[in-house]
């Protein structure tokens, strides 16, 4: 395990640097210095975070443009039917323009309740969770209570993996080259590995899972796994090894290949 250790450690220093950002929807938080501004860019980048990258890059930029001159100041500022009628038309895949008020409504009405999306994570948290799943749970609940949303957000509730809520949680609560943070309320050591195709390949390379459904279930195996390798922080090599497959100089191959090496 201390060979396996070495080796992400080595891939980590290498590959997560902020070089490697772009085209990723993490890029857009690094235009938000303060939290509160932060967290609401980084959620709605998450939920948008599906499909061609061209066109989630695309979208997101559109979208945050209208959140002028802050995304927090934007939503005390305008009413339910200024924001209809700003986002009149947007179609993004499956998210519908009613979908995306709703949920800048639904975050409105968090805010007005907790403060931050922050403190309403933690409140739906106990400190004896060792994942961040209860708090996932509440955190729908109170986005989604009485909002129409459609795709935008999964329901932890069911069985999906939930990827881009728990991409959005990593950039929030970790902080390090590449990941901005900001949330101080949750720890590295509760989060969950945000899988995507790329992560469930890699989770059974090393042997962390042997399912094929890319499902919660899945999700906490590879969890695990890492958690074994580096207790503390187990998404720490999530966004270095994601890099392979996703970006064309960078081949799951060759991933394949060192983790092979590494075993034998």
């Amino acid at each position: 395990m201390s060979r396996l250790k070495d080796n992400l450690d080595d891939i980590y220093s290498r590959y997560n640097k902020r070089e490697y950002v772009n085209p990723d929807p993490l890029v857009f938080l690094y235009d938000y210095p303060e939290k509160k501004n932060r967290e609401i860019a980084g959620f709605i980048a998450a939920c948008l975070a599906y499909g061609q990258v061209e066109l989630i890059m695309k979208t997101i930029a559109l979208v945050l443009g209208k959140l002028e001159p802050t995304p927090f100041d934007y939503l005390f500022s305008r009413t339910k039917k200024d924001m209809v009628y700003d986002f009149k038309g947007f179609r993004y895949r499956f998210a519908t323009d009613v979908h995306m008020v709703n949920l800048l409504w639904g975050i409105r009405a968090v805010l007005i309740q907790f403060s931050s999306l922050e403190n309403c994570f933690s409140d739906g948290l106990a400190s004896e969770d060792e994942t961040i799943l209860p708090g996932l749970v509440f955190f729908f609940q109170q986005i989604s209570k009485d909002n129409q949303i459609g795709h935008l957000l999964a329901d932890p509730q069911k069985k999906s993996a939930c990827k881009r809520s728990l991409l959005f949680l990593r950039w929030m609560v970790r902080k390090d080259r590449v990941d901005p943070g900001g949330w101080e309320n949750i720890h590295p050591s509760q989060l969950i590995v945000p899988l995507d195709t790329h992560m469930h390949k890699i989770g059974r390379m090393l042997e962390f899972t042997k399912r094929n459904s890319p499902d919660m279930k899945t999700a906490l195996e590879i969890t695990h796994g890492f958690r074994t390798v580096v207790r503390q922080d187990p998404v720490k090599y999530d966004f270095c090894l994601t890099r392979f497959g996703i970006r064309r100089e960078l081949s799951m191959d060759h991933l394949g290949q060192t983790l092979f090496m590494i075993e034998n």
